[in-house]
């Protein structure tokens, strides 16, 4: 089943630009990573940026390109997590805008989503696959 970020995302982010909204998941555990992603930037411009119902300008152009780079990732399904991958995809400012908001949103999504930190904390044990 394919999962658009507009199926994902709808209830979530009313205000995600239409690109955004274009991004197509070949899986379910692609589709998991993206809804991961949307509540930790969620977390973190609500709390850093004042945005409460949706992210601002900077926080929906960096949730775009992770959900451009979760599309194009070459893993696929066998993704491993990002921190443990052979091939970062990731141009060097936007890791770092990523390292910070999953620094500070990590430790608030286990009050805030329970089971979706879990599932991303043991996605964490995946190995990555051969180059």
């Amino acid at each position: 089943m394919r999962m658009t970020a507009e199926q994902i995302a709808s209830d979530t982010f009313a205000g995600v630009t239409p690109e955004c909204r274009t991004i197509a998941f070949a899986s379910k555990r692609l589709a998991r990573e993206w809804k991961t992603m949307e509540a930790m930037i969620k977390i973190y411009c609500r709390d850093h940026h004042g945005e409460a119902l949706a992210p601002c300008a900077e926080c929906r152009q960096l949730l775009h390109y992770a959900g451009v780079r979760l599309e194009r990732c070459r893993f696929g399904a066998e993704k491993p997590a990002c921190a443990k991958c052979p091939v970062h995809c990731y141009q060097r400012t936007r890791r770092d805008q990523v390292k910070a908001v999953m620094r500070y949103a990590g430790p608030r999504m286990v009050w805030e989503h329970p089971v979706m930190s879990l599932r991303h904390w043991l996605d964490g044990f995946r190995q990555a696959p051969e180059r």
